[in-house]
């Protein structure tokens, strides 16, 4: 580094005398050099200079970042085990779906299609407790039945965006090296999925006998309540930025931009699949529903909704935790994540581990004549959101390091876009759940027989 005090010459450049102060690479700063003295409260002009070594190297252009994204075998290491914690997870699940569906399942369809049976049996069966007594509640439309396909919808939106993305970076059309392209791919699948969002939203809309009013009420939260929570948290948090005069606030016209697109692409096809929808034809449930709402008898402490969902949301977590890791580095401590091949594994693990663990507890809600599953279907699974953003909010308190000055701007970055994250996270396992659920439902009790 040479440094000189005072202004330029122009006359000493021409005839290459300039006196100044260079660091010797072999040996260091010389010892005997004059240190530059800045005066306080007095205008001086400080000259930096540097010098370039250009050497040649035979590696092409489009391999350097090799270097850089190469798998090192720690992480390789690291990333089988969480593979392979995630697969003991989805095995351990797999066996009680399977324990249920081969063996107390089967017994007890077999029980409930008896033909021949004595009056004594007869009376007996009306007389225990199981799954069947609700038949005819078990499709009653829930509460807020309006918002529930709001949600569904929204969950085949971002859910068919985050697969479209991984899908495309796996391949190598997306480059970790470049962010922009990246969230610049996420924005237009997040608004191409929107047709099929307003599709599926319709049917379930339609399923439970929406009326004129309720269908465009569905349509409209359906392409305004997830991206509206998303874009409300990015301004708040872009006007503290512009408060603070930063250069990582992103400026109005792109504000603009983003506003346009949402309106004049994603609401548009929101409304296209969301008039197919309601142009096809309506579910129909394999068993008829009650006039009068069954009552509900009281369920064990653990059967609730709140502890039950908080159980049934730990082990979609448990899936994803140790990859989780590798994400929140590379979202904020500028590391490259180029391991698309291993998220494309662990999310396809936690899609089954969603659809298991929202099974199994609906089938213990049901056998305990709970018929109140929709929701809870949605959160059972949904609720790893939660332990998400618990998580993350001990990665920000024993990894992210700020300083002092910056301690508002920063938590205020943090904490709201990992409930971003975390939000988008819930709309995702909720919908798997929830679907997995429905057709969970549909299936049992239209293999038995009711009177």
């Amino acid at each position: 580094m040479r440094l000189l005090q005072g202004k330029w010459d122009d006359k000493c450049a021409e005839r290459n005398s300039c006196d100044l102060f260079t660091c010797n690479p072999a040996r260091g700063p010389e010892p005997n050099a004059p240190k530059l003295k800045l005066k306080t409260h007095q205008k001086q002009e400080v000259l930096f200079t540097y010098d370039v070594l250009w050497i040649k190297s035979d590696v092409k252009w489009a391999s350097r970042w090799d270097v850089y994204l190469k798998m090192q075998w720690q992480d390789d290491e690291i990333h089988w085990f969480s593979i392979v914690n995630s697969s003991v997870i989805l095995l351990f699940l797999s066996g009680m779906v399977a324990l249920i569906m081969l063996r107390i399942l089967r017994k007890d369809l077999y029980r409930y299609n008896q033909l021949e049976q004595s009056e004594e049996a007869r009376e007996e069966a009306r007389e225990e407790t199981g799954w069947k007594l609700v038949s005819g509640d078990v499709f009653r439309p829930p509460k807020h039945a309006s918002l529930l396909a709001v949600y569904i919808g929204s969950g085949v939106q971002v859910l068919g965006m985050a697969c479209f993305t991984i899908a495309f970076a796996l391949l190598g059309f997306l480059s970790p090296s470049n962010r922009g392209s990246l969230l610049g791919a996420v924005i237009i699948l997040f608004a191409c999925m929107g047709a099929p969002a307003g599709y599926v939203s319709a049917i379930f809309c339609k399923m439970f006998h929406g009326a004129g009013t309720d269908r465009l009420r569905t349509t409209l939260m359906t392409a305004l309540v997830f991206p509206g929570v998303v874009f409300v948290i990015f301004f708040t948090i872009n006007c503290f930025l512009w408060g603070d005069r930063s250069s990582g606030a992103v400026p109005f016209g792109t504000l603009v931009a983003l506003l346009a697109f949402w309106f004049c692409v994603s609401l548009p096809l929101v409304f296209l699949g969301s008039f197919v929808g309601f142009r096809a034809a309506a579910v129909e449930q394999p068993v008829r529903t009650n006039p009068i709402p069954r009552q509900v008898p009281d369920q064990i402490w653990y059967m609730k909704s709140a502890p039950s969902v908080l159980m049934g949301g730990v082990l979609p977590f448990g899936v994803v935790f140790v990859e989780l890791f590798f994400i929140l580095s590379s979202i904020w401590q500028h590391r490259f994540y180029y391991l698309f091949g291993f998220m494309f594994l662990v999310l396809m693990i936690l899609l089954v581990t969603c659809a298991e663990i929202s099974v199994v507890m609906a089938y213990f809600q049901l056998c305990s004549e709970d018929y109140h599953w929709w929701w809870r279907s949605f959160f059972t699974s949904g609720a790893s959101a939660l332990y998400l953003f618990l998580y993350a909010s001990y990665y920000f308190l024993t990894r992210v390091h700020i300083a002092k000055s910056a301690t508002f701007i920063s938590a205020l970055i943090f904490f709201g876009y990992m409930f971003v994250v975390s939000y988008a996270f819930m709309v995702i396992t909720g919908f798997v759940g929830f679907i997995a659920t429905y057709f969970f439902v549909r299936t049992i009790y239209a293999s038995i027989k009711v009177d």
